[in-house]
């Protein structure tokens, strides 16, 4: 078969290979080095090209690689359409993009449209133009409060911790939603929307199949005078006309999006990162008039257990048929606790924030309060739980290693603007995730580069470096090959019907070729009965399921 047919035979339609896809993303920074100076980078990539294609994904998202200075990892861009020289060229890119096209992958890149590097030169050029000047109209710029104007316009508090504005050398403030050095983008502006057209224009041009939209429901906002106070600010509903969050009119813009999408054969596709109020509002997000699909967060969340399983499973299928989108399933992402650590910690009740499971890990020691090998079993049955689901499945670097969260980064290792502004809700930041990959046992840094990485491995990733896990048919690189490969065989229609267990904390349910997948959230074996001779996937002991497992069955499916 020629590279060509692989990869328009993934899918039985291709401009709808988003739909049940298995999407692997890749941190840049911490993937691969190939000039060993201790960042990630586009070679890096192209050098493991035959490790995605044996892992069996069918596409790769990039988190960003753009010019930045690096101060919210990358998610700060200066150019929007260039590669960060220290991560290659756009010839790289190109050569990455067709290195995975010729191995049937495709390709998502990170759009991050909220704001921009404080380096970007529109922003450079609102600095030096001045007060009432049109380049500072394409971002958010106010007065400040007080006599003298030196005070913030609001008390607003921005996502990584202090005000959300910060005051320029004329006096005047900008709003910037995370750092500061991320100036919010102002989206009334007609150059702002033009200029985000162009780009992905550019990048769908150079081949990219698809586009993951950094906080989506943030662009658009009512700064109109007088502004709220974060206390006014919380008394307002989420419906569609809040100042700042989740407004009607955001979704404009993704309509004048979609229309540069279908320019293309196939269409390219999209999926936004929103973190909304109620599903409903987040459908908006997933309509074909608009981007297409919309992550779901919530399993996130969620402790290891069947009925909130459940209930999340049925919600967002339901979900998904009322927008005639696919839904989308993660686990771990670079801005979460990685779940074999989560899964091996005790239920956090009310918790708001994912990243508390990282402070009781540094705080108590990972062997005081962690139990890896409860994670990592955990984690591989709620793996195998996700692939065997409708819609698309999000995996992220590192977790088919069986990778646990890297607590011990000192202070001065740390990167995260999360960690040194206070965060509450991320805790020691998400640095920890982030932590670049093992692929030797040996080496400066387990084969990620000649010299060392840029956040530091601990000695323990040696017992999970690639070049280990391939080799044992135990690993949990080798149980998502094969998980991978089989789901690719077994893949049905975008449906499931459920399957009483008769008990609480055992799912299962059906695809339509019957396909069945059966999960044990609890510690006693669940007997299959005859159906054990069918299992195609994980393993069963005397005929049952084990407790904190999942098996894959397959009746007379597979040749």
């Amino acid at each position: 078969m020629t590279d060509a047919l692989l990869l328009e035979t993934r899918d039985d339609t291709t401009a709808a290979w988003w739909r049940q896809a298995a999407v692997y993303q890749i941190y840049p920074r911490s993937f691969a080095d190939a000039n060993g100076d201790g960042l990630g980078d586009i070679p890096g990539i192209v050098s493991r090209a035959d490790y995605l294609q044996e892992l069996g994904i069918d596409a790769v998202w990039l988190s960003p690689f753009y010019p930045s200075a690096l101060a919210d990892g990358g998610y700060d861009v200066a150019d929007y359409r260039d590669v960060d020289p220290r991560l290659g060229t756009l010839d790289d890119f190109d050569d990455m993009v067709a290195a995975l096209h010729d191995r049937g992958i495709r390709v998502v890149v990170d759009i991050v449209p909220n704001h921009s590097s404080d380096l970007h030169e529109w922003f450079q050029e609102a600095l030096a133009a001045g007060r009432g000047s049109a380049a500072r109209e394409r971002y958010i710029f106010r007065e400040g409060s007080g006599p003298d104007g030196s005070e913030p316009p609001t008390d607003w508090t921005a996502a990584f911790g202090g005000s959300a504005w910060e005051r320029v050398e004329d006096g005047q403030w900008f709003l910037h939603s995370f750092a500061p050095e991320q100036p919010d983008l102002n989206w009334d502006h007609p150059e702002v929307r033009e200029d985000f057209l162009t780009t992905l224009r550019f990048w769908s041009d150079r081949g990219v199949d698809g586009f993951r939209i950094d906080v989506a429901h943030m662009l658009t906002k009512d700064l109109s005078e007088p502004l709220p106070s974060t206390a006014e600010l919380e008394l307002l509903p989420h419906d569609g006309n809040h100042p700042l969050h989740d407004r009607d009119d955001v979704h404009e813009v993704y309509a004048e999006w979609r229309r540069v999408f279908n320019e293309y054969d196939p269409p390219r596709t999209a999926v936004a990162e929103a973190w909304v109020s109620t599903p409903e509002r987040r459908a908006k997000y997933a309509s074909a008039e608009g981007l297409g699909q919309a992550f779901n967060f919530d399993l996130l969340v969620a402790d290891f257990d069947a009925t909130q399983f459940r209930t999340i499973i049925s919600d967002n299928l339901a979900q998904a048929r009322t927008t005639g989108s696919s839904t989308t399933w993660v686990l771990s992402n670079h801005d979460v606790t990685r779940h074999a650590t989560r899964y091996g910690l005790a239920p956090l009740a009310g918790r708001t924030g994912v990243k508390q499971g990282v402070e009781w890990v540094a705080a108590g020691g990972p062997g005081d309060q962690l139990d890896r090998e409860l994670g990592l079993r955990r984690a591989h049955a709620a793996t195998l739980l996700l692939l065997g689901l409708p819609g698309s499945t999000y995996l992220y670097q590192g977790e088919e290693l069986g990778l646990q969260e890297v607590a011990e980064i000192g202070p001065d290792e740390r990167q995260d603007p999360a960690f040194f502004r206070g965060a509450e809700f991320d805790g020691l930041g998400r640095d920890g995730c982030r932590v670049p990959l093992p692929w030797t046992a040996s080496g400066s840094s387990f084969g990620f580069g000649a010299g060392d990485a840029h956040l530091p491995q601990p000695e323990w990733f040696a017992e999970h470096a690639v070049d280990v896990e391939e080799s044992d048919p135990s690993s949990t690189l080798s149980l998502y090959r094969e998980a991978l490969r089989l789901r690719r065989e077994l893949q049905t229609d975008e449906s499931l019907e459920w399957i009483e267990t008769g008990r609480a904390d055992v799912l299962r349910f059906a695809r339509p070729n019957g396909w069945q997948i059966v999960t044990n959230f609890g510690t006693e074996p669940f007997d299959l009965g005859t159906d054990a001779a069918d299992v195609v996937l994980g393993t069963v002991v005397d005929g049952a399921v084990s407790g904190d497992s999942t098996v894959w069955i397959a009746p007379g499916l597979l040749g």
